[in-house]
């Protein structure tokens, strides 16, 4: 192994200093189409920021409709025109159009994207002791196909027709009849490209992940010694490359309904009193197809962010993570059970009774392994020496809407309750706090811990606590009284719900969650702020500036090709030895070797 090792640092010498010449001539190749893993890191994450920017504007403009139905406002008429929105009255074409790209974004784009993307690029090779990605080509291919994926989702905003609108799941019919409205025409050709493009990138990934994994690590590092951000980014890629193929074969089933006269999803359609000519097919396919995916996704956006988080924990509490086995079985239990829940989306599709209640056990017994993992992080913190870094706020900001969150899906998970709250405000208010704040939470919180990793500089602490305490405020005041419209019965995705007389006292809700969301988006105003100028500005980072253990922080603070400019670090432990009793300092890397009779907390 260690001849191996050795071998390969021998070629890749040579290659750095190769490079360090060759790059000097040609800034393209260094910054544009790089193959190095930590510049592609950070092309991800500027992306998926500009694209989250972009997906936060749409749910205000959305947002404003719904708060104060059919009032004007410059800022609509100022941002769509004239066409989408006249006398700043949002057009009801437009406002299902943001409401679909705005979910296609965040959910695509940023979330995996921007997550798995970002961290799994910057960490795999870093944690696990390897100089770069196995094909740096690749992962090139993986970040300009995503980059392509997002140019075309957001383009559809410049043609006549403006983009797909028929939720961010694209349900047929609507999708798949280009005459329903005009956001089945372009816009839905535009959304199914994009989309496919966005397939074959996190193919590319997951692909190039999990050989990464399994063939590169450094001597020494066995795989209960990896940390448990590897082990959540491995079964991530697992999930994504078994189950993305599906929605790319829903997406190509759904471009023949729409462009070649097949009937895949089509049956017994009355257009403008015709009939339809195709017919035999089954929106309910599309509907197994999509969620086959929609579902283990949700655990491919979760997932990266819990694994980030227990890196984070740990550190900050100064504390090993409790429970290193049982938090690597509850992934790999998490990876399994996502792939045969899927059907609690489709309880009111007219399916078997007797089936729903499978879906019902499948679901309610992936809340086992979550819970395991929620209690692992409070156990963690429980009298642990903590440090209230941004990025540990952020972290436990997660825990926080990961259990909140994730007490709703018992009441979703089971048939009987789910019929009566399916596709309210309820179900928008617990996809959004367990996925989408907990993601994005575990997202700034990589953010904030790994910064002087990716730009070599230190963030503003101070601007972090504001940007925290404004955005957990506001994403609770957000969420949190979505549900009471979803109880009190107020469909999803409606432009105006003052139409039905029994919606009228609740408008006032609406009211105080846009008035949130408008305080979310200038909360992000900070970290903006913090996150570009810090990159030029900010004070340059020490090596190890959170006195953690992992390979990471061994690597000298400057972007060098290949990470380490002598051999590979060896390992000898396992990467959470904080506060050992008998020791001195309160962390011992990764890289230091047992003592005489000291066991290592890994299990070996």
């Amino acid at each position: 192994m260690s001849m191996e090792n050795h071998g390969h640092h021998n070629h890749e010498g040579h290659h750095a200093h190769h490079d360090e010449h060759h790059h000097e001539e040609h800034w393209v190749t260094k910054y544009v189409f790089s193959m190095d893993h930590k510049v592609i890191s950070r092309q991800f994450l500027i992306t998926a920021v500009i694209m989250a920017v972009l997906a936060m504007i749409m749910s205000i403009l959305f947002r404003l409709q719904l708060a104060w139905p059919g009032e004007k406002f410059a800022i609509i008429n100022w941002m769509l025109g004239d066409k989408w929105g006249k006398d700043g009255i949002l057009d009801p074409g437009m406002y299902m159009a943001l409401v679909t790209i705005h979910g296609t974004v965040m959910v695509f784009m940023v979330l995996t994207g921007g997550l798995s993307g970002t961290f799994s690029n910057l960490l795999i090779p870093y944690q696990i002791g390897a100089r770069d990605m196995a094909s740096g080509f690749l992962n090139m291919l993986s970040y300009w196909f995503f980059f392509l994926s997002s140019v075309i989702m957001v383009s559809a905003f410049l043609i006549e027709t403006g983009p797909a609108s028929g939720g961010w799941t694209v349900y047929p019919p609507l999708s798949a009849l280009p005459q329903a409205m005009e956001g089945s025409k372009l816009g839905m050709t535009l959304w199914l490209v994009s989309m496919s493009l966005f397939i074959v990138s996190s193919l590319l990934g997951g692909l190039n992940y999990i050989v990464t994994i399994l063939n590169l690590r450094t001597k020494g590092m066995s795989m209960t010694r990896l940390p448990l951000t590897i082990w959540a980014f491995f079964v991530t890629a697992i999930l994504g490359v078994l189950s993305f193929p599906v929605l790319l074969s829903a997406a190509l089933l759904l471009i023949f309904d729409r462009s070649f006269g097949t009937s895949f999803y089509l049956s017994d359609i009355y257009i403008g009193g015709q009939a339809l000519e195709q017919t035999g097919g089954s929106p309910i396919l599309y509907q197994h197809l999509f969620w086959f995916l929609g579902h283990p996704e949700v655990y491919i956006i979760i997932l990266p962010a819990l694994g980030l988080t227990s890196e984070i924990i740990s550190v900050n509490a100064r504390k090993p993570i409790f429970g290193y086995r049982a938090m690597i079985g509850s992934i790999m239990a998490i990876g399994f059970l996502s792939f045969i829940v899927w059907g609690h989306h489709m309880y009111i599709t007219g399916m078997n009774p007797f089936l729903g209640s499978v879906f019902v056990f499948t679901t309610l017994l992936i809340a086992i392994p979550s819970a395991v993992k929620a209690f692992n992080y409070i156990t963690t913190l429980w009298k642990g020496n903590i440090r209230y870094t941004p990025a540990m706020l952020f972290a436990i900001g997660l825990v926080s809407t990961f259990i909140s969150g994730g007490l709703t899906g018992i009441i979703l998970a089971d048939s009987a309750l789910d019929i009566q709250v399916h596709d309210t405000y309820f179900v928008v208010a617990h996809f959004h706090i367990v996925m989408g704040v907990s993601a994005i939470f575990g997202m700034l919180a990589g953010v904030y811990h790994w910064y002087p990793k990716l730009f070599l500089r230190q963030m503003n602490k101070k601007l972090g606590y504001i940007h925290f305490t404004l955005t957990f405020i506001s994403a609770y005041g957000v969420f949190y009284p979505m549900h009471f419209l979803g109880l009190a019965g107020v469909p999803r995705r409606y432009y105006d719900n003052t139409a039905f007389p029994m919606f009228d006292n609740l408008v006032d809700v609406n009211v105080l969650i846009t008035l949130f969301a408008i305080l979310g988006a200038l909360a992000q105003v900070f970290f903006l702020f913090n996150f570009f100028y810090s990159m030029f500005r900010g004070p340059k980072s020490e090596q190890n500036p959170w006195g953690s253990n992992t390979l990471e922080w061994t690597t000298p603070m400057a972007n060098i090709h290949g990470n380490w400019p002598g051999p590979l670090p060896e390992v000898h432990r396992w990467p959470y030895d904080y506060s050992k009793p008998g020791v001195e300092a309160d962390y011992i890397m990764q890289t230091v070797p047992l003592a005489e009779g000291e066991l290592d907390g890994g299990g070996h």
